[in-house]
């Protein structure tokens, strides 16, 4: 098997355009107004006022959202592990002209050149850090790098949703250019989810290419992320179901989280 998101971040656009990212935006937006410090607001004339207004976008991806939230009048970072994911958000950069910041770093590993007021990470990507002191350890490194009284606005799936409802399924679909094979399979002492990915990529006429990736995620319930946040210095200031945007319930499947930074002094 390959490593994760190489083939895959080709078609990923395609095979994901089922994704609410204006959804996800809207909220954000509400979030950022009703609890943060960034406006949007570019060419600020101060650097501290810059910093604020910034907005890291961890786990970016292919950069849908992260233009969303540009589009939206935010400075913005990207920042994603693989390098074939940010190669499709920096063809979309060129194609908006947007002025976008991509960087290729691990999360667990995050390094900025400065504070920034919003951090945002969706779709998953928390997901992806498979130990609880590794999640602290992200978590950490985004209240560092928090302007004071910044956000962090995240989700994350639920073990109920890798346990209940993806675990041990298998999802397929057949589409003009590509075809996917979505083999999941969910050890629930560990809490791990297997995706073993087979994709069918159309290359030239009736030519199909085979590739093959492996993904791991980490089902985590609304109480570890409570702790891990308190551990990692952040305030939570509010979770909800994700999907409902209601009360968070045994039976969420996603979870919207919204965290404060604390313990710096206000500049």
């Amino acid at each position: 098997m390959s490593e994760s998101y190489t083939d895959f971040a080709n078609v990923y656009d395609e095979l994901m355009d089922t994704v609410p990212y204006e959804k996800w935006r809207d909220r954000i937006l509400q979030m950022i107004e009703k609890y943060g410090v960034s406006r949007p607001e570019r060419d600020a004339e101060d650097a501290l006022t810059s910093e604020r207004n910034l907005v890291l976008d961890l786990g970016c991806g292919t950069g849908t959202l992260t233009e969303l939230l540009y589009q939206a009048g935010y400075d913005m970072i990207g920042v994603d592990a693989s390098d074939a994911m940010l190669a499709q958000a920096i063809e979309k950069k060129e194609e908006t002209g947007s002025e976008i910041l991509y960087l290729q770093q691990d999360m667990r590993d995050l390094s900025l050149y400065s504070t920034v007021g919003t951090v945002v990470s969706v779709c998953d990507s928390i997901n992806y850090i498979l130990e609880l002191d590794e999640l602290e350890t992200v978590f950490s490194l985004v209240n560092n790098y928090l302007y004071p009284g910044g956000i962090f606005l995240f989700d994350f799936n639920t073990d109920y949703k890798y346990r209940e409802v993806i675990g041990d399924t298998v999802i397929a679909e057949n589409r003009e250019d590509c075809s996917f094979i979505w083999e999941n399979e969910y050890e629930p002492e560990e809490r791990i989810n297997r995706y073993d990915l087979t994709l069918f990529l159309r290359r030239e006429g009736d030519l199909f290419e085979k590739a093959e990736e492996t993904h791991f995620q980490r089902g985590y319930t609304p109480q570890e992320i409570r702790e891990v946040l308190a551990a990692a210095g952040l305030e939570l200031l509010e979770m909800r179901d994700a999907d409902t945007d209601g009360e968070v319930t045994p039976e969420s499947q996603r979870v919207f989280a919204a965290a404060r930074e604390r313990g710096k002094e206000r500049k």
